[in-house]
């Protein structure tokens, strides 16, 4: 018997110049209550995840792959439309969002019931896949499965970002994709309104 666990929020994910590369999941209604992370990946390939509490930090360990995790405060705020903030541990980001591309109209124009179902994500795998290089439906850790219903998808126009005070630079492609496991962000950066569905073995 499965058990199916869904998050539900945004995922932003960006580069830097300098080479770290951030994803942000921001999760309002989850099974674990409100809650932001942040996985980071710097340029020489180390990755971290920042978490809020050690169940969440358990529960994204073992879905994903991390060198270190870290339990900091992790704060998002989004004082308006175009305008994300986050402080969590090392970690100062501010990014701007810019408008959405044609993908992101197409995403937007279909009903989000119909776009949370695993089986139009898996209708989707395939030219998503050929779109963006990213899979809706895959293998994730000890045994679980992830879905991505993606809704809606707008392009970064602008990032600050510094790691213990010091700047990462500004935006930047997710170039070299991150490996934290199973998922992923465009190369281009982005936010997406997703329900993130983990079925448990």
């Amino acid at each position: 018997m499965t058990t199916r666990l869904r998050f539900d929020g945004w995922i932003l994910g960006t580069g830097t110049t300098s080479g770290t590369r951030l994803v942000l999941g921001h999760w309002p209604d989850s099974p674990l209550g409100p809650f932001s992370d942040v996985m980071v990946q710097r340029p020489e390939g180390h990755r971290v995840l920042l978490a809020p509490s050690e169940e969440v930090a358990d529960f994204v360990g073992s879905t994903y792959t991390f060198d270190e995790v870290r339990l900091v405060d992790v704060e998002v705020t989004r004082p308006d439309r175009t305008t994300w903030t986050l402080c969590a541990g090392p970690l100062r980001l501010s990014a701007r969002v810019g408008r959405r591309p044609a993908l992101g109209l197409l995403l937007r124009a279909v009903p989000a019931p119909l776009a949370r179902t695993p089986a139009w994500v898996g209708l989707l795998d395939r030219p998503a896949q050929l779109l963006t290089g990213l899979h809706t439906t895959g293998s994730a850790g000890n045994g679980r499965r992830e879905s991505y219903g993606v809704q809606d998808l707008h392009r970064l126009t602008a990032v600050e970002a510094t790691w213990d005070d010091e700047p990462l630079g500004g935006l930047a492609p997710v170039q070299p994709p991150v490996t934290f496991g199973f998922g992923s962000v465009p190369p281009d950066p982005s936010v997406v309104r997703v329900t993130t569905t983990v079925h448990l073995p």
